[in-house]
């Protein structure tokens, strides 16, 4: 009995020791970054194609670079609250530096050390380039401060175990693209899959919350259970390109319907984007596969 009890014990700390090994929160090399000089004009549209205002701007405020944050964000999981990102030193992120920014953006790790919900688009944004990083980081640093401090999020047991969500991005969290492209469908890959992380709202999630890659942009219902976010596939959507790419510069439809919802704000930032950008997502889009 007491040998069984003791490889039950050992059998316990080895797991203990895995699982932390497991969800330990993974953090940049510092040095990838150390020869990059941010320009900050190009990571204005960097912070325009990732959308970090529709989220991170105070809801109805007209001031969409007010980065007080506060907009709810309901799931099966919780109401998670969009924080405060504005250069503020105490109440923002203006103490970070660009590794800490980095960690935050490409493996949604905090300068603690805790890990982010994925409520923040970081399985998305992990796939953007050091360069685009610095020079978003670079343009963040221009921004007004806001004193306004960050609103709890609303997550219950077990969810608010931040360190459970380090075993979450072991299972899913990846940094290869989705659909293998020709070369002149990279751009509209990089935006789409990266930047405006289209398929965190396009694309059904798993019970535990992951993107169904294996139904890549098929629609999924809303989070707040109102309605449905549409598909992007071929099967449900026959828009043309050129129908694709005048929809997110003006917002109106083939049918002359106009966009609505949280997509109003994706076409606001679309819309100050290049031709170039916009008749890339709708090749990539049109280059979907059937489900």
């Amino acid at each position: 009995m007491a040998r069984v009890l003791k490889l039950l014990v050992l059998a316990a700390v080895i797991g203990a020791g895995i699982g932390l090994w497991v969800t330990a929160p993974t953090k940049v090399d510092a040095a990838r970054f150390a020869s990059l000089d941010g320009d900050a004009t190009r990571g204005e549209a960097v912070f325009t194609a990732s959308g970090c205002a529709s989220c991170h701007h105070v809801k109805g405020s007209e001031d969409k670079l007010a980065l007080a944050g506060g907009q709810e964000f309901v799931s099966d999981f919780g109401t998670f609250y969009a924080p405060n990102i504005s250069p503020h030193p105490q109440e923002g992120i203006g103490d970070w530096n660009l590794e800490a920014f980095a960690n935050a953006v490409l493996n949604g790790v905090s300068p603690a050390g805790q890990h982010y919900y994925p409520a923040f688009p970081y399985t998305s944004y992990t796939r953007m380039t050091d360069a685009d990083v610095s020079d978003l980081w670079a343009y963040m640093k221009t921004l007004p401060e806001d004193a306004t401090p960050s609103k709890p999020h609303d997550v219950g047991f077990p969810f608010n175990i931040r360190r459970s969500v380090g075993g979450w991005k072991f299972l899913f969290m990846d940094d290869a693209w989705v659909m293998d492209v020709p070369a002149d469908l990279e751009r509209g890959r990089y935006l789409v899959e990266a930047q405006a992380h289209c398929a965190e709202c396009h694309t059904p999630r798993n019970p535990v919350g992951a993107l169904d890659t294996g139904a890549w942009m098929t629609g999924a219902p809303n989070p707040s259970g109102k309605g449905t976010i549409p598909p992007l596939t071929p099967d449900k959507l026959d828009w043309s390109a050129d129908d694709i790419a005048y929809y997110l510069e003006t917002g109106f439809t083939p049918e002359y319907d106009s966009v609505g919802g949280h997509m109003a704000e994706v076409v606001d930032n679309f819309s100050n984007l290049t031709a170039e950008d916009r008749n890339a997502v709708a090749a990539y889009v049109k280059a979907l596969p059937a489900p």
